[in-house]
């Protein structure tokens, strides 16, 4: 499968639907890396192992799809998690052998999640959820609960929305005990978006690349520093990548445990 490069993570170009026919017969475990994913990726070792072990990497972000263009790697298009969630489970809409697990959002809202889906596909595709308490993944407990519960629903689906990066350490530390599930989707704030409790932007808003604004404006208290401190880095390190300045880490990340500060003007 043809990829393209952005600092120390590859993506794949893939279109929606080629990814949906994929996924659907072969499964595979997705990550969908926007912006301030890039940013992390580049202090956090655990974050860059759990991303090297996915099958698939794909441009969640307007944003990073103009980068790419920059860099002379335009990709097919982008696929947010947002977006293919939804994409999956209606072009499976009449396939009873998908069955998903939601897995994420606070108290209720995955429940909800959950029953707005079946009735807008007109099935159980969805057939269990479960909102984790605050601090689950550190609750070896809940942990071994979730995971009885997953295994017991008879799901081959799991969609984890708990922010990054722990949904997805939470996958790469638990995904063997999950011996039934074929298809790993960590997919961030979707299962809000799909329970109607948070706001999604319009369309035409996400075509232009101001999702993250629309965002802010519905968030300000949480989202401010991750979009106006945090990712800002960014487009520094698509400037060293364009010229040929960025210094490839993944060696280092692979070798060791310790996390490499690639913003270290010595390191660069």
């Amino acid at each position: 499968m043809e990829t393209v490069q952005l600092l120390n993570i590859s993506i794949q170009n893939i279109s929606q639907v080629e990814l949906l026919e994929k996924l659907t017969q072969f499964g595979g475990f997705v990550v969908t890396p926007n912006v301030d994913y890039i940013v992390k990726l580049q202090r956090e070792a655990d974050l860059w192992k759990a991303y090297k072990m996915a099958d698939y990497r794909l441009c969640d972000s307007k944003i990073l799809e103009y980068a790419f263009k920059f860099l002379g790697t335009p990709v097919k298009e982008k696929i947010s998690g947002s977006d293919l969630f939804p994409a999956f489970y209606s072009y499976n809409k009449d396939n009873e052998d998908i069955k998903i697990y939601l897995l994420g959002a606070q108290e209720g809202v995955a429940q909800k999640a959950q029953e707005t889906i079946n009735t807008k596909i007109g099935r159980n595709i969805v057939v269990a959820s479960y909102s984790p308490s605050f601090g689950f993944e550190n609750n070896p407990t809940e942990c071994e609960e979730i995971i009885r519960n997953i295994n017991n629903s008879g799901a081959n689906v799991l969609a984890i929305g708990v922010g990054a990066p722990k949904q997805e350490k939470w996958l790469i530390k638990y995904h063997h005990e999950l011996s039934q599930i074929k298809i790993f989707f960590a997919i961030g704030a979707t299962i809000d978006f799909e329970a109607g409790v948070k706001p999604r932007s319009p369309k035409w808003v996400s075509n232009i690349g101001l999702e993250w604004l629309y965002r802010l404006l519905s968030e300000p208290q949480r989202l401010w520093k991750r979009y106006l401190v945090d990712s800002l880095p960014f487009f520094l390190l698509v400037f060293f990548h364009k010229f040929s300045l960025f210094y490839d880490y993944p060696s280092a990340f692979a070798d060791n445990d310790h996390v490499v500060d690639i913003f270290s003007v010595e390191q660069i």
